[in-house]
């Protein structure tokens, strides 16, 4: 986007140098806003954001209240051992209980509603008591995960031979929280420019320099990219996987049965009850190379998939018609843990959260805010 040479007033206003300037406005670039301010509240902070609204996954997730479901937890274990997986999963479960108590639950809609596991085969069942175990010292309850086929019937799914109960897990909706994390910013004085693409960053001696279009380079102390998925172009070197989850939403059904937040299948697949629609996403392990994009289109392919997923284990016997379709774009790795780190004196960034970035984002902020101080 060409932006015209700016005049003395915007450069002594908008455009002046600032001590930090975040890349990114979805809930890390949000909250490590919120970190630094209420931690320097004299340093001047500045957001940009290329949209006209914070895009990617913060706006355009199921709105899951999570830290990992049963078989979600072993495989990371398997792969990345304990000691990381425990440390990951108590991030998780410290940022859900800051969002909790920094904001009232009604503004943002957070309802501790329970998460749910549909299990087709036993082999996770034998790990349970393994984690709960483990999980004891972070959700300080002996029993995070208990069987609970119970309620396979009261939720109407008849096709699901076990269902795993986690009581810490719940539901919000991620457009009140990125407002509630807005008005905050604005009340810590965060400014912010949207509409914004950075095209470039480098680093003097002395600062950074942010450059924003052909006539405008914006300085600062201080650089942090928030960009998750679409960082590649600023940090070429790490490993950062784009991976677009499609989603769609039911119009309103009748007598609902459903109450919760919903997996399946290593948290692949996830499900909710949203003012008495049907919303699911996921399945990108259906077709892992053509959803590794940041393109935000839907495919038939997967579309018709979780229509079918619908139709035969959420609503077996039950009409519904769909009434929205969208995607959002996570960042991936061949490890779960986020990158957070400095990549320089003067840049540093927090990305590839995983599809976690509602739960991460809290607790990234602050230590974001520690690193830069």
């Amino acid at each position: 986007m060409k932006i015209a040479s700016p005049s003395i007033w915007e450069t002594e206003t908008f455009y002046r140098k600032r001590d930090i300037i975040i890349i990114g406005s979805g809930f890390t670039g949000l909250w490590t806003a919120i970190s630094i301010k209420e931690k320097h509240p004299e340093k001047s902070v500045l957001i940009i954001e290329r949209n006209s609204v914070p895009t990617g996954a913060s706006t355009r997730n199921a709105g899951f209240a999570c830290f990992g479901s049963l078989t979600e937890i072993i495989s990371d274990a398997e792969k990345m051992g304990w000691e990381k997986t425990l440390d990951l999963v108590g991030m998780r479960f410290e940022g859900l209980r800051k969002i909790q108590n920094y904001f009232n639950p009604d503004d943002v809609d957070f309802e501790l509603c329970g998460g749910y596991e549909i299990l087709n085969d036993n082999s996770a069942l034998q790990k349970l008591d393994e984690v709960n175990e483990k999980l004891a010292s972070i959700t300080r309850t002996e029993t995070t995960f208990r069987i609970a086929n119970e309620k396979i019937e009261q939720f109407g799914l008849g096709k699901s031979e076990f269902l795993i109960e986690n009581l810490c897990e719940g539901s919000l909706h991620s457009g009140k929280l990125l407002n509630q994390l807005l008005e905050k910013c604005h009340e810590l004085k965060v400014e912010f420019l949207f509409g914004t693409e950075v095209e470039s960053v480098s680093e003097t001696e002395n600062e950074t320099e942010i450059k924003v279009g052909d006539n405008l380079i914006l300085n600062s102390e201080k650089v942090i990219y928030c960009t998750n998925a679409f960082s590649s172009k600023f940090l070429e070197s790490e490993e950062i996987i784009p991976a677009r989850g499609q989603i769609i939403l039911t119009e309103p059904i009748e007598n609902l049965k459903l109450k919760g937040t919903f997996h399946y299948d290593e948290g692949f697949y996830y499900f909710r009850n949203l003012g008495n629609r049907v919303l699911l996403g996921g399945a990108r392990n259906q077709d892992f190379e053509t959803e590794k994009t940041t393109d935000f289109d839907t495919t038939d392919f997967l579309q018709n998939h979780l229509e079918q997923f619908l139709k035969e284990v959420i609503l077996p016997n039950q009409d519904f018609k769909i009434a929205m379709r969208w995607s959002g774009i996570m960042a991936m790795g061949t490890e779960k843990t986020p990158i957070v780190k400095p990549v320089s004196d003067r840049q540093f960034c927090a990305v590839r959260l995983s599809g976690m970035g509602v739960a991460l984002a809290p607790k990234i902020g602050e230590m974001l805010s520690e690193m830069v101080s």
